[in-house]
């Protein structure tokens, strides 16, 4: 098979990583890759948002399957015009995608399927958002309707805080992605992240994972995209795994099938583990990024199939042979730790040389994903970004994963980066 792969983060290196592995698998290209990716296959600079581009490329290659790994060019309908031109793909329609890109898309879907979630209003109108927020109690969650990097979450501790936020992003931090906004109830719990491959109709539950989000350790300062992350993350039992799929996705997939808008691809649950019960903190269209990682390094299977099914039908008749092809029932626990470029996830200074990846990937049990990488004129790594590696590890037990992340770490030699320090520590306490 030949396979191409749109993206060019720490998730998407990944997957170009674990999908060169199979034995089914030829050629790899991405579009428009990394420096790490390039190491797998070829790669074509394009952006992946742009459907002639990434029309063009497909039948210039005719790949056997198409993997969209981010979450823009799902929400610019790119899956819906390669299905057009007759090729396979993994990846949710534009209609379905929205469950990523729009959160009152989203937040309606739930209402109406009757997923547990929290509490919520959409706004356009400034005045009508303030004055919601004066019948809710603190911490305020506020929300920008569209995709904002994975920053446009804030939880706001006083209502000033949270009046100064929706103002914020109502004059448009982030765009038109915050000329809507969605405001929910605070929900107390703990996070983690449940991934499902799905046809439409059948799903295979990969382990559960848990990401860090805010900046510093102890959880604490702004939001991120994700600072590292583990799996399995035993805050999920069997039993509310089993509330999950019964209660969240079985009903989405279901409903979503009868409104004319089947999900195939991976269906990224948010949940908060509440006193109540799992609730949905929000979908996301695609792998999360970094939880991508170790669900790749951590399945000592082969991925491909499974892709492929998801893609074209028949998840159903064929699950427990696919989830024996991957090998669920062998996943090695698994940790990221992210390596980010100072100031994020505010401004970065690009262009910082780094040294050593080849070093840590040398040491056993660890591979360092690419997620904001390039190379300068003499041929050095530089960080292009704020996430810059993905620093993965496997273990016989989540502690021994976690300090061959970190020994991975301390043999990249990066002054202008930083990392958290305690990555899977609610499991490790």
């Amino acid at each position: 098979m030949k396979i191409l792969l749109l993206g060019s983060g720490g998730r998407e290196h990944s997957l170009a990583w674990k999908i060169a592995q199979s034995p089914l698998v030829d050629e790899v290209f991405s579009a428009p890759g990394n420096p790490g990716m390039d190491k797998i296959g070829p790669c074509f600079d394009l952006d992946p948002t742009d459907l002639k581009a990434v029309q063009e490329l497909a039948l210039q290659i005719v790949p056997d399957l198409i993997v969209i790994g981010p979450e823009a060019p799902l929400a610019a309908g790119v899956s819906d015009a390669l299905r057009a031109r007759g090729f396979d793909v993994f990846g949710p329609s534009q209609k379905a995608a929205q469950l990523e890109s729009s959160k009152g898309f989203a937040k309606d879907l739930m209402k109406k399927y009757g997923v547990p979630t929290a509490g919520y209003g959409r706004f356009t109108d400034l005045t009508e958002a303030l004055e919601y927020l004066e019948g809710m109690t603190a911490p305020y969650v506020i929300k920008a309707d569209g995709l904002a990097a994975g920053k446009g979450v804030v939880i706001a501790q006083t209502l000033e805080e949270a009046e100064n936020t929706v103002e914020e992003f109502m004059a448009g931090r982030f765009g038109d992605a915050s000329a809507e906004i969605v405001i929910e109830e605070f929900m107390e719990g703990e996070e983690a992240s449940v991934f499902v491959m799905t046809d439409g109709e059948g799903a295979i539950y990969l382990p559960v994972a848990q990401d860090h989000k805010r900046v510093g350790d102890g959880d604490t300062g702004p939001n991120t995209g994700g600072m590292g992350a583990y799996a399995p993350a035993p805050v999920v039992d069997a039993r509310t795994l089993e509330l999950v799929q019964t209660m969240i996705v079985e009903p989405m997939l279901s409903g979503m099938a009868d409104d004319d808008m089947p999900y195939q691809g991976v269906l990224y649950v948010g949940i908060m583990v509440t006193p109540s019960g799992p609730k949905v903190v929000e979908f996301n269209a695609r792998f999360g990024d970094p939880e991508c990682q170790v669900l790749m390094a951590g399945l000592p299977g082969d991925i491909v199939p499974a892709l492929l099914v998801c893609a074209t039908g028949g998840l159903v008749s064929s699950h427990a042979a696919l989830c024996e092809m991957m090998g669920l029932s062998e996943f090695r626990p698994s940790a990221t730790v992210v390596m980010a470029a100072n100031g994020y996830p505010g401004a970065v200074k690009k262009g910082s040389v780094i040294a050593g990846v080849d070093n840590a990937d040398a040491i056993d049990s660890v591979t360092v994903f690419h997620a904001g990488t390039d190379m300068n004129e003499k041929g050095e790594l530089i960080a292009a970004g704020g996430r810059v590696l993905g620093v993965t590890a496997t273990g016989d037990d989540l502690r021994q994963a976690v300090d061959r992340a970190y020994h991975g770490v301390a043999a990249i030699d990066w002054p202008e980066g930083f990392y958290r320090r305690d990555i899977a520590h609610r499991a490790l306490k």
